[in-house]
């Protein structure tokens, strides 16, 4: 057993040196006298605007680290990059939108991770694209990182929203953005590209650019990550301590998740699901605090939604999977259409490794139960839990019991809130058909607001019968609530009691 480890941890060993080895050979020399910048080895280039070749040149001793455009000949435009002590695997690199050696702090710290610098000093045109081919070609990453401070924010997006599968995230510190890359943020998300926004409270782009870039990100299912500076306005940019930005990049340049065996590209759309609640971090440096929100401080799940071809938006079902599925599949059965950014019960069960499972409405007359027959054939197939818990609010609960009233072998346990017992499946409603759940011992979780007129006349009623036909019911009530909750449910109970009573 020693001897297979130890053959074992060599051959490791053997694959990171060769890995390192051929990551090492893509890279080619980048040519021409190199100047130093913050420590690190730097090469600038001249771009011709017309014939777009590049040249080396020698950056002059008076312009130390920054760079002094005023020198550039007429025709031409400036390029640099800058190299780090020993490249990372993969070689990655960021791309700075504008504003060379302005607020670096976070360039110096990936630069020590292994990462290169990139730089042209024009806004997004052909030439980026010829600097993109010059770069590229020299071994470093198809996919950079960028960085846009201000006017930078514009170039990033423009260049994003037109070549986004030449990208991996975008760092946006008090960014701008023009009207047509404002109306394509959706291919950032269809490509799965993150953004991170770095942002002060005074900052006068906050509410005109910052703001609606976050809630077209949050509409199109996108990875956006905020970090808001209280008391900050436009400048400075960045934040003194480059640790948090320089992590979100290195990990941000890796592909998401690995997509589940039932997600096929083909079938599937797949965007992103996660809690918007807002967090507060004091940073010490500037002696103020941040609000921060999304994917960097709260879990974040994939979400893939069936397509289909229909009129008006109609979307298929969808399927937000857990990070790290438990053992034997288990699902809810959501019958609610949506699912809000505070839905606490959905994401503790997430994060206990259960799917959340959404029908689409695909007929005018609401729910059909063939299409729910339909999905729970299809999954079970894929490996899910032959029992799946169903789960529903309001109208939406009585969905759920119609569904297991029909098919109580199918069914782990039922969880609904604020309930309405009746259906559009059926005629007949559910309050009045009870019996074949009670008789296969299906336990069942109303919660409902203690005003809530719903709580005497369907709750009530229901509990009744259901205890008269030997089931349990279990009923909580919330002092003060009417049918529309205050708060978002508190989920240890819920989750306790889903948990106890999911069947294989």
């Amino acid at each position: 057993m020693k001897t297979n480890l130890k053959a074992i941890l060599t051959g490791l060993c053997l694959l990171f040196l060769i890995t390192d080895k051929i990551s090492a050979q893509n890279l080619t020399t980048f040519e021409g006298e190199k100047s130093s910048w913050h420590g690190f080895d730097r090469y600038d280039y001249l771009m011709d605007m017309e014939t777009m070749t590049i040249k080396p040149i020698q950056a002059t001793p008076q312009e130390g680290t920054g760079m002094n455009d005023a020198n550039t000949p007429k025709g031409m435009v400036r390029c640099i990059v800058i190299v780090p002590k020993t490249a990372a695997a993969g070689n990655p690199c960021t791309w700075r939108g504008f504003y060379w050696d302005h607020e670096s702090q976070s360039e110096v710290e990936l630069l020590k991770r292994g990462f290169h610098v990139v730089y042209i000093n024009i806004d997004p045109d052909k030439h980026w694209d010829a600097w993109y081919d010059f770069f590229t070609k020299h071994g470093l990453s198809k996919k950079p990182a960028f960085s846009g401070m201000s006017r930078g924010g514009i170039n990033e997006y423009a260049w994003a929203t037109t070549h986004p599968d030449k990208v991996s995230c975008l760092y946006a510190d008090n960014p701008a953005i023009r009207p047509e890359s404002f109306a394509k943020l959706s291919v950032l998300v269809k490509y799965d590209i993150p953004v991170m926004s770095l942002v002060g409270t005074e900052d006068f782009l906050l509410p005109t650019n910052t703001l609606p870039i976050e809630d077209a990100y949050l509409r199109f299912g996108g990875r956006m990550t905020m970090m808001i500076k209280e008391g900050t306005p436009h400048h400075p940019h960045s934040i003194r301590n480059s640790k948090f930005i320089a992590d979100w990049v290195e990990q941000n340049i890796k592909p998401a998740v690995n997509d589940p065996l039932f997600a096929d590209t083909a079938v599937y759309e797949k965007t992103y699901y996660y809690n918007l609640e807002n967090q507060y971090q004091y940073l010490k440096e500037e002696n103020t605090y941040a609000t921060v929100r999304g994917p960097w401080f709260t879990p974040t799940y994939a979400v893939y939604t069936q397509k289909i071809k229909a009129i008006f938006g109609i979307k298929g079902l969808t399927i937000i999977a857990p990070n790290k599925p438990a053992a034997g599949n288990p699902w809810v059965f959501r019958a609610d259409r949506t699912i809000g950014r505070d839905a606490t019960v959905e994401q503790a069960l997430l994060a206990k490794g259960y799917y959340i499972v959404i029908p689409s409405i695909t007929s005018q007359s609401g729910p059909v139960g063939k299409d729910w027959d339909n999905i729970y054939t299809t999954l079970i197939g894929k490996g899910f839990s032959k029992k799946p818990v169903m789960m529903g609010t309001s109208a939406y609960g009585g969905e759920a019991y119609e569904w297991a009233i029909y098919n109580p072998d199918k069914v782990s346990c039922i969880y609904t809130d604020n309930v309405a017992m009746r259906s559009l499946m059926e005629k007949k409603a559910p309050i009045d058909t009870l019996a074949p759940l009670a008789k296969a011992g299906i336990k069942t979780l109303h919660v409902s607001g203690a005003n809530d007129p719903w709580l005497a006349t369907d709750t009530r009623v229901a509990e009744q019968r259901y205890k008269a036909l030997g089931g349990s019911m279990t009923v909580i009530t919330i002092p003060g609530e009417g049918h529309f909750p205050k708060t978002p449910r508190d989920p240890a109970q819920i989750v306790s009691f889903i948990i106890k009573n999911t069947k294989e």
